[in-house]
């Protein structure tokens, strides 16, 4: 009887040693994929040049302002247009690179489109091009601005009529004395306006 119970526990030591090895094994693999995931990722990072030089952001700064130079803005584009289309009316101006029309989080189109040509000249030969129509809507064609970042242009709010006058309170001095007299509280008069919480 002695005898089994130690052939028991010597059986259940071998399948625990087993297991053990095996989450072992499991373990180490675990951590050489991790590891490699991380050599991945630092290599798309320096290929991508996420840590960006300031000589590299002016670098690219100089490329945007060189690409803005050989594109066009596009106003009032009829939203049925495709890019294929607004390429084709463009195609007598120069070789077109690239039409983008902008669109908004639904993918609805916005209105309005990009055209990026290979050469400087083909701007001046789509200028010409503005109050062309195209689906019969009168295009609007002007030389694409290079954005600078930081110089949003300050747009003040503007007053509301539906909300009446909101300026500031005027100047009221400090309550210092009575002037109901002595003993006399002014009453102040809840708001007309219905709340159900009262």
């Amino acid at each position: 009887m002695e005898n089994d119970d130690v052939e028991m526990l010597g059986a259940d030591s071998n399948e625990a040693g087993l297991e053990l090895d095996d989450m072992k094994k499991r373990l180490k693999e675990m951590e050489d994929e991790a590891s490699a995931l991380r050599e991945m990722q630092a290599k798309v990072e320096k290929e991508m040049g996420s840590v960006q030089v300031p000589a590299t952001a002016a670098a690219s700064q100089n490329n945007k302002e060189e690409v803005d130079s050989r594109s066009v803005f596009v106003g009032n584009v009829d939203y049925s247009c495709t890019p294929e289309e607004v390429q084709q009316h463009f195609q007598s101006c120069g070789t077109v690179n690239r039409v983008t029309i902008r669109t908004d989080k639904f993918g609805q189109p916005k209105g309005y489109a990009y055209v990026e040509f290979l050469e400087v000249e083909a701007v001046h030969e789509a200028l010409l091009l503005n109050e062309s129509e195209l689906h019969g809507r009168q295009l609007k064609v002007t030389a694409k601005r290079t954005n600078v970042p930081g110089m949003k242009q300050f747009r003040p709010r503007r007053p509301n009529p539906y909300q009446g006058f909101r300026g500031r309170a005027p100047y009221a001095p400090p309550f210092a004395y009575a002037p109901f007299g002595y003993g006399k509280v002014p009453r102040f008069r809840m708001g007309m306006r219905y709340s159900p919480y009262y």
